[in-house]
This record gives C-alpha cells, structure tokens and sequence, in this order.
C-alpha cells in the first residue's frame, strides 16, 4: 500500500490521516506506516497529536485503527449525482501513465467521499463497484463524451445499477436495422474506447449481453428490484468475454527506430512482440480500425499493416487520398 513516493509535511499527513481512516478503517500502525513512508514511531506520534486535538480515534478489537461514527470534517454540499460525476472524474484521471495524476486523484477521491453524507457514500461505494474503464480511454474520440444522444443516461443507468433496478429500454439493432423493446437488468457500466456500453441481463435471451447507450432510443428505469446472478463479477465477466465484443486482431510491421516511438501509442494491450532484425511485429486487439489507420498512416512507410485485410484497405485508401492531395 506505499503512496507512490509522496512526500508529506506534518500538517498534511495528520489531515491525510483523517481522511484515510475515515475511508479505510482497521489499518493498522504498519499500514499507515507503509503508506505514508515513515516510521511506525511517526504514526504512533500523529495519533497521539490526533487524538489529543479531539479526533475520536480508537482500536478494533478485529485490530486496526478506526474514527468513531459521527466524528466529520466541515460538510461538502454534494447530490449524489453531483458526487457520481466527480467519481468518474477521478477514476478516469487514475489511468493516467502520469503516477503524480493518479496520486492525487487518488487523494480528492479521498477527501469528497470523508465528507459525503453517509448514504451519498454508501450509493459511491456500490456504483465504484459496477465500473470498468478502458485504460486507452485517452487514445478515444472525446466529443463521444459529449454526445447529445447519450445524455444522462450514464447517470440514470448508474442509479439503477446501485440500486439494482430494471430497466426497460426501446434499442437499435445496427445489424437487423431495427429498434426492439426489452426489459433488462442493469450489472454494471464499461467504457469502451469511445462509447460507454451497458452490461445487463436480458429477460427476452436470458443471457447477459453488452448494449451502447448511444443505441438506446428511449429507457424508463422501473421500480422493480432485481437480484444480480449468483456470484456475478463485473471485471471477470469482462475478462471472459473479451474486453470489447468488436475487438479485432490486428498485426503491425514497424522499423525498429519507429516502434520506440509507436509503441506508447498503441491503443490497447500489446498480446505479442516480436523481433526479426531491425523490425518489431506487434499484435493486439482493437474495435475501431478507422482509428488504427489514421495512427499507422503518421509513420509511413516505417510502418505495414499486417492483418486484417480490412485495416490493410483503410490505410491504403488513406495512403491515396493523402497522395492526391499533394498532386492536385
């Protein structure tokens, strides 16, 4: 549990210390000890000053250190959708390659929820707990977050996942040119690239199947509760399905001397390097080739299109718009 080489003065880390047992009791002297890079006498020495200035610290009999019930910092005036919309903030921030960024994400997630009301709190904790988000987030499309069509419907559909609500919903079928009227219960929320999708059981296939809010029509959240599957797991569905229903596989030949550059650039998780003299073939899985393709054409002939065909035909045509530009 180390804070990422944060180094505090005095007066912050009694505060962060609030904050944190607040949030996280039953840590213990080598927990705190651990996470704020000092001494277990150091931490001994800030309870001490904490509970000589009126901070009802005590120790669980489970062991650890706790704040008693009614002990609060001054009142941060929040609605919960007002504090949802600061979680995904944070969160979104955490996936930053930047350790700093993440950190002090980390932190202000900290300080709102130690001064949310108990209830705001506990809506936070069950809503952290239904959300995946794509670490390549930053490589997306940001206008999709602004996207008129898919207005309030991630902070609708959130309350419904913590409160376990079904939802009925009138959505689009892309493949069939169709809009279809279903209920569904509502697991959990992923973004994907550029999209946000639900996740959410279906009563007509009895199956859970993953739908785009920015296919939804129209949606009524109904007041009928509902059960999530008997040992239901957001993260590990995901895993078991592939993170992105429409991900393809794709291959790419770069130089050498261009891979040291695209390599950060890559807008998933490398599944395969592999080095033949002074090139680098890479494998990953991606959803949007578009994308892919107007990545690629930046490095040119430093870098080929292995698979699939398709991505090898939207560079190409790419490729000869580009050339008739400057011929024209």
């Amino acid at each position: 549990m180390p804070n990422a080489e944060r180094v505090f003065n005095r007066t912050e880390r009694l505060f962060a210390l609030v904050l944190l047992l607040q949030n996280r009791p039953y840590l213990t002297s080598k927990d705190l000890a651990d996470h704020f890079g000092v001494s277990r006498r150091t931490i001994f020495r800030d309870l001490r000053a904490l509970g000589e200035s009126g901070v009802p610290l005590t120790y669980a009999d489970g062991g650890g250190y706790e704040i008693l019930d009614g002990y609060q910092l001054p009142p941060l005036m929040l609605t919960a959708r007002e504090a949802a919309t600061l979680l995904m903030g944070t969160e979104f921030t955490k996936l930053q390659s930047d350790v700093s960024l993440a950190r002090d994400a980390d932190q202000v997630g900290l300080k709102i929820e130690s001064v949310l009301p108990s209830e705001v709190r506990s809506y936070i904790e069950r809503l952290r707990k239904s959300l995946v988000m794509d670490p390549y987030w930053l490589h997306a499309q940001r206008t999709a977050l602004r996207d008129d069509d898919t207005d309030g419907r991630w902070y609708e559909l959130s309350q419904a996942v913590a409160g376990q609500k079904s939802v009925l919903m009138e959505y689009y079928v892309a493949s069939r040119d169709e809009v279809t009227r279903r209920t569904v219960d509502p697991l959990g929320l992923v973004y994907y690239t550029d999209h946000w999708n639900l996740i959410a059981y279906d009563h007509l296939r009895g199956d859970i199947r993953n739908y785009r809010l920015d296919a939804i029509r129209s949606m009524r959240i109904l007041m009928e509760r509902f059960t999530p599957p008997e040992g239901f797991d957001l993260a590990q569905h995901l895993a078991e399905r592939g993170e992105s229903p429409q991900n393809v596989r794709i291959r790419i030949r770069f130089s050498g001397a261009a891979y040291r550059w695209a390599r950060r650039g890559i807008p998933a998780r490398i599944e395969e390097e592999a080095e033949a003299g002074d090139a680098v073939t890479v494998t990953f899985s991606f959803e949007n080739l578009e994308y892919v393709a107007g990545w690629l054409v930046r490095y040119g002939e430093m870098a080929e299109a292995l698979e699939p065909e398709a991505l090898r035909t939207i560079v190409r045509e790419k490729a000869r718009a580009l050339s008739a530009l400057y011929e024209s």
